[in-house]
């Protein structure tokens, strides 16, 4: 049992398992799911939940954590959609990066592409069940939050639209993340949402837009080729490097400001704890790419995505432990 529970630590911290390593059933499914990016989901509800905290009148926490599960659902179903519509357009294949960093669900023989349809439907079948509940218990508003984000999410690789392949796909995941998923799980949580708590999602929103264009940029080259205007493609990659490196500053200006004019509360201001993690993630974005991996990395091709991940990572937790200090002891500015 040590050694699967260790397995199942490996791919949370890598999305991927050596090779010398027993494939079990949690372990196979954490890897088509890849799971090891669910703590951003997992982060922007706690935000929600812990901003309704101060919401007048009485909360529901079973309608919180019933948001939270199915916003993981609803990740998991979104990663695999992804890979399914990006093998079928012919954008993921064994030489191209989604088929270098990680195990691919169907050309890794994980499961096949019937499987993975077959756990889409469930997924999305768990999550509707999940929704009938939500909107019985807050009303048709919820609805519109969960459908929001579906037709975002599927659209995003899904013919007609393909909003990656538009430049889109970045600003459809920074909607996602702060307004829909945050604001979403506050409103089910409190009943109320207000331009304060949007104001209050966007933060953390900039920092998982900073994971994705950090993506792009490794995918670049591959993008390019393939005609998928990504973000980093329309701009130029140095421009997409600058701007990323911008985005994470502006996180923590826009949590300053916040805390000034007192809609988050003073305790958020430990996310400022992150700024050595910040200059870190800079001064490796302002350098060149490594030309060959680095010994013990994990993820290579990719690198720019990574270390954004760790910045969001850190600085998202200090967020949430700041929120948890704020519900304890509240302390504003105004």
């Amino acid at each position: 049992m040590a050694s699967v529970v260790h397995n199942w630590g490996e791919i949370l911290r890598t999305q991927n398992l050596t090779s010398t390593e027993d494939m079990d059933l949690v372990s196979r499914w954490l890897l088509i799911t890849r799971a090891s990016v669910f703590p951003m989901t997992i982060t922007s509800a706690a935000i929600g939940g812990l901003l309704a905290v101060s919401a007048p009148g009485e909360k529901s926490w079973a309608a919180f954590w019933l948001a939270s599960i199915g916003l993981v659902i609803a990740h998991a179903a979104n990663n695999m959609i992804n890979d399914y519509f990006d093998l079928e357009g012919g954008v993921d294949t064994a030489s191209t990066v989604r088929g270098q960093y990680a195990p691919h669900p169907v050309l890794d023989g994980l499961t096949t592409k019937a499987g993975l349809l077959i756990a889409i439907a469930v997924l999305n079948l768990l999550d509707l069940a999940i929704l009938v509940q939500l909107t019985s218990m807050r009303g048709w508003e919820t609805a519109a939050f969960a459908l929001l984000g579906l037709f975002v999410s599927v659209s995003y690789v899904a013919p007609p639209l393909k909003l990656k392949h538009r430049g889109l796909g970045e600003p459809g995941v920074a909607v996602v993340w702060g307004p829909l998923m945050i604001g979403g799980v506050y409103y089910v949580t409190a009943g109320t949402l207000s331009a304060p708590v949007v104001a209050a999602s966007l933060p953390y929103a900039l920092l998982v837009t900073c994971v994705l264009i950090g993506k792009h940029i490794d995918k670049f080259e591959a993008d390019s080729a393939k005609g998928i205007r990504t973000l980093p493609v329309i701009l130029g990659r140095e421009r997409a490097l600058f701007l990323t490196q911008e985005l994470m500053v502006a996180f923590f200006v826009l949590v300053a400001v916040l805390v000034l004019t007192g809609t988050l509360g003073v305790w958020t201001l430990l996310v400022f704890a992150a700024t050595p993690r910040l200059v870190e993630v800079l001064r490796t974005y302002r350098a060149p790419k490594p030309s060959q991996v680095p010994a013990g990395y994990p993820l290579w091709p990719l690198w720019y995505v990574a270390w954004a991940f760790l910045l969001t990572r850190r600085a998202g937790a200090l967020l949430v432990v700041g929120l948890v200090l704020d519900a304890l002891w509240p302390l504003h500015l105004s």
